[in-house]
């Protein structure tokens, strides 16, 4: 008998076990319950299955055979889906020792996985509700033969963005845009055998799809080295579920500040890494400058970023975390690290640095409650920069290719190719790309602001709002051709003497 579930079984046998939840648990806490139960019942459905083909091999003998040899994860005598399962008082007291049990069981590699969750509070939780959700998930049996590691794993990140949407503006926390994350893949090209590294990992998902790139194309994933630090303990934990699920296994996901206390250090500097992809948190106030100031990575080698905006901390960061031969990132920032003035002397480093390889400018509204509009920045280390590529800078006004439906935005299939064959052709396309030499942003104060170096197309609706970025970038542009006219003139005129066109603009 076929027990095989489809995908669309599967994603809507997830989101039920969410609306059990939704009238004693407020939606942004989803996760924190549905996550842990959903893991817990596959690691125990995948112990059974495991079971089953060992005693199947071994017959007998099969007492003879240590756990680990036998089993993913070991689930202790009594902490078994069933055990719980049978239990009809004091459930969440029942369902956190078991949680317990198989994370000591299994050292480090499940430590703290299952989380912190009120499971015990019977006020949000009470028996009724626990023995309703244990009873709906025990309806599928989640093991490999029914629901493999890719469906699972596409019902995990179906989950996820589910609870992004239900959450509101706690979305983005844990969930990024997954066809951006797809585009940044797509420029990167993920190659078999490389580490791959997030310093804000959040749920996993950027890695996750460095591993789905390659099984795509039928390359080798497994002897691919995943690395991710997340600040949040429940969303790295969640990471860390997600990665499990996708059958990833060499991976290293760590709790912590990565600014305060990057966690991926050798001989006393920072690891470095092949490809780098990250979003990280926009703008943030709260960090510590002064620490940053004086650090002891170097990391602050273009400066230290104002106390109001983060942005180039994590910047730098992410650089000095590239290997000098293959190093290459793709970040998704907000449009303002490139024309910032309180980042102008930091910016002019980078660019005369000749890593920055490509800018890419998006739409807005591809992001959760927020209508800003983002840029993917590509960065390569000088022995991963091809020799075509130095000196010079492709930027990409992608603002149009953005697909809305149903309030949500998103880049289709066609809009992510076309930003790709753009970056891997590296030349100018009327209104779209245009490359640009290091020489040229001088002219701007090297200022990388998009609409300064690619006009709007000819084509474009009159009617359209602009964004302020592309208001503030005409402005500035004709504010500089301005200056530079007027100082022509007076040049003609004998009179000799200059403008501050920087001073002006600002």
């Amino acid at each position: 008998m076929n027990n095989r579930i489809t995908l669309e079984e599967l994603e809507s046998y997830l989101w039920q076990s969410a609306v059990l939840l939704r009238t004693n648990i407020d939606a942004g806490s989803y996760k924190q319950y549905i996550f842990p139960l959903m893991f817990f019942k596959r690691i125990c459905d995948v112990y059974d299955e495991e079971t089953q083909a060992a005693v199947e091999k071994y017959g007998d003998d099969v007492e003879f055979y240590p756990e680990e040899e036998l089993h993913t994860f070991i689930v202790p005598r009594g902490h078994h889906w069933r055990d719980v399962r049978q239990v009809t008082e004091d459930v969440g007291q029942a369902i956190v020792a078991a949680f317990r049990a198989i994370e000591k069981e299994n050292g480090e590699l499940l430590t703290g996985i299952f989380g912190d969750g009120a499971w015990t509070n019977k006020n949000r939780l009470p028996d009724r509700l626990l023995k309703d959700l244990l009873e709906h998930f025990s309806s599928r049996t989640l093991s490999l033969e029914n629901c493999p590691e890719d469906e699972l794993g596409q019902g995990y990140e179906y989950l996820i963005k589910k609870f992004a949407d239900d959450s509101g503006h706690t979305a983005q926390e844990f969930y990024t845009n997954r066809t951006v994350v797809h585009l940044m893949t797509e420029i990167l090209q993920p190659q078999s055998g490389e580490s791959i590294y997030d310093p804000t990992c959040g749920s996993a998902g950027m890695l996750i799809s460095c591993i789905a790139h390659l099984k795509a194309r039928g390359q080798e994933w497994r002897n691919v080295h995943v690395y991710g630090q997340e600040i949040n303990a429940l969303t790295s934990a969640i990471g860390r579920m997600n990665l499990f699920l996708h059958g990833v296994e060499d991976f290293h996901i760590v709790n912590d500040d990565t600014l305060k206390n990057p966690a991926f250090i050798k001989n006393g500097q920072l690891m470095q890494f092949d490809l780098t992809l990250a979003n990280p948190p926009y703008s943030i106030k709260q960090w510590d400058r002064a620490a940053f100031e004086g650090d002891k990575y170097g990391r602050n080698f273009l400066g230290t970023p104002p106390q109001g905006r983060a942005d180039y901390a994590f910047f730098q960061h992410i650089l000095k975390s590239m290997k000098p031969d293959t190093g290459r990132c793709a970040i998704l920032f907000p449009h303002g690290v490139l024309f910032r003035n309180e980042e102008a002397s930091m910016r002019e480093k980078l660019i005369k640095s000749d890593l920055v390889d490509c800018v890419i400018g998006l739409g807005p509204n591809l992001f959760f409650n927020a209508p800003m509009e983002a840029c993917i920045v590509i960065c390569r280390m000088p022995g991963s920069k091809p020799a075509a590529h130095k000196g010079k800078i492709l930027l990409i006004n992608a603002v149009n290719e953005v697909t809305r439906k149903n309030a949500q935005s998103y880049l289709e299939d066609h809009h992510i190719r076309r930003i790709a064959d753009a970056y891997n052709d590296y030349a100018d396309i009327e209104g779209f790309a245009r490359v640009i030499t290091i020489g040229d942003t001088e002219r701007y104060d090297y200022s990388l602001s998009i609409p300064l170096y690619i006009s709007a197309p000819v084509d474009e609706n009159p009617e359209e709002l602009k964004s302020l970025d592309q208001c503030h970038a005409d402005w500035l542009a004709s504010s500089y051709e301005m200056h530079e006219e007027y100082d022509e003139l007076l040049s003609m005129l004998g009179m000799g003497g200059e403008t501050d066109a920087e001073s002006e603009a600002e």
